[in-house]
């Protein structure tokens, strides 16, 4: 090894790891209710957005929107959608709420649905757009002048696999539509861009190109001028910059991997119901589902769920034994799209991470999440082998000087939310995990204020409930 790679190792494994020890708590929680979305057969809670004009919360999930009054938490409305198709996605602004609904035939075109908060009727004008197949994701740029949806585009059947050659490699699916994001003028209330990725130059390292599916679009967050967005392509471990005074993106940037042998990144290889730790020969594609943006001295940071994902049909994925992994790395799942013999790829980084413009890698929580999990008793062994605890939703939130970055855990035994403080990208700090009894499962987060108190709300798929935070500043004029 060059000195210069040793050194460079060693950064890289002292990064996760010298911020362990919990900073002196700044902010505390107390749940004020949970919602049961049972009343309607077929409502999930899945993604929540926030209305400050009525102190609501919207609640997606499959066949509508519930409509939570964010003080009592009782429901004040359902708003089905079926018509139109399943609903993915909500965001709200300035008064409007709009839905990303997917085509009965999910390969077809979807919609957007535009709702007032106030009447919780369809807004008044114009108010279903047509965009992309398999509208996974919408967000308002901060200003509100602009709507973007994620168009994920999954194909039924994907590609099938081509020869015999390690790693595997998968032709194109017949019936793939293009993965791309619809960029809508709320003035005009039409799309005036569908940004694709054909031609479009690639950077970075690791990227997934040979799956058999495109460039699928998974969520999106937006700088603070509202002059550039970044995309999430989770299944390609890549991350896509939007130019918004183009409309068209600009590169795509593969994510690397993150080396599990290196310490302060162990990982539980094995579900066989004990919780054990280590440094291990394999490397985790990063594979981020949420992220969201932030400034740091005029810089923008990107804050990143890696959750990790296989196609729907999981035919990229294998136990690692097939490439002559030995215990306890025999029954690891791996991505034979990407793994071979000596040299394994996970996916998923059991982590989130914080990187800048260019998707270069600042900040990553190494092995804190899984250990804290498995810390407070919640870390569920049956999910070692595949993705741990698995970050999926990230929400931030100003209070006071500090930034503070929620991270939803999936695959925890009670719902956990995982609190950092990531003011300064650079000096990264633990600061608590929410667990919730009775919820099980973050899918989605929303963190906001209202008339001078701060909120958190989860909303739970597998428990199928929402439970909203105050969150409470402690020490006041404390500052680090």
């Amino acid at each position: 090894m060059k000195k210069t790679t040793l050194v460079l190792a060693l950064l890289a494994a002292l990064l996760p790891t010298t911020l362990l020890a919990d900073s002196n708590q700044q902010i505390s929680f107390s749940k004020q209710w949970t919602y049961a979305h049972g009343a309607i057969a077929g409502q999930v809670s899945e993604i929540p957005a926030f209305d400050s004009r009525s102190n609501t919360l919207w609640v997606a999930g499959v066949i509508g929107v519930d409509v939570l009054d964010a003080k009592t938490g009782a429901l004040l409305a359902h708003i089905d959608t079926t018509a139109h198709g399943s609903v993915n996605s909500v965001a709200v602004k300035h008064g409007v709420a709009a839905f990303a609904v997917e085509s009965a035939s999910r390969t077809s075109p979807g919609v957007v649905l535009l709702y007032d908060t106030k009447t919780r009727l369809p807004s008044a004008g114009i108010n279903a757009i047509q965009v992309g197949a398999l509208p996974d994701m919408v967000t308002f740029t901060p200003d509100g002048t602009r709507l973007l949806v994620a168009n994920e585009a999954t194909p039924y059947a994907y590609g099938t696999r081509i020869g015999t050659t390690i790693p595997y490699e998968y032709a194109p699916s017949a019936n793939d539509p293009a993965g791309s994001v619809s960029i809508i003028d709320m003035a005009t209330r039409s799309v005036i861009a569908t940004a694709g990725f054909n031609g479009v130059p690639t950077f970075g390292s690791n990227l997934r190109t040979k799956t058999g599916m495109d460039f699928e679009p998974e969520y999106i967050a937006v700088n603070e001028d509202g002059t550039k967005a970044f995309v999430t392509l989770q299944e390609a471990n890549a991350m896509a910059v939007l130019d918004l005074k183009t409309n068209k993106f600009t590169r795509i940037v593969g994510l690397g991997a993150k080396d599990f042998n290196l310490p302060g990144n162990q990982i539980d290889p094995l579900n066989d119901g004990i919780v054990s730790f280590g440094s291990h020969k394999a490397k985790g594609l990063y594979m981020p589902d949420g992220i969201a943006a932030y400034e740091w001295k005029d810089k923008t940071y990107l804050v990143m769920a890696n959750e990790g994902d296989f196609r729907e049909d999981d035919k990229d994925r294998t136990a690692a034994s097939t490439f002559g992994a030995v215990a306890p790395l025999d029954k690891m799942r791996v991505s034979n799209a990407d793994s071979s013999t000596g040299d394994l790829y996970a996916a998923g980084a059991r982590s989130f991470s914080i990187r800048d413009e260019a998707g270069n890698l600042v900040y990553d929580s190494g092995d804190i999440l899984d250990k804290k999990a498995a810390e407070l008793n919640i870390y569920d062994d049956g999910r070692s082998r595949d993705k741990g605890v698995e970050p999926e939703g990230v929400a931030l939130l100003d209070i006071g000087d500090r930034t503070y970055a929620f991270v939803g855990l999936e695959r925890t035994l009670k719902s956990a939310v995982a609190v950092f403080d990531i003011t300064n990208p650079r000096q990264v700090s633990y600061v608590d995990m929410i667990v919730t009894d009775g919820d099980v499962s973050p899918e989605g987060l929303a963190a906001y204020q209202y008339r001078g108190d701060f909120y958190l709300a989860i909303a739970n798929e597998v428990s199928n409930t929402t439970s909203l935070y105050l969150i409470n500043k402690l020490n006041k004029g404390h500052h680090h």
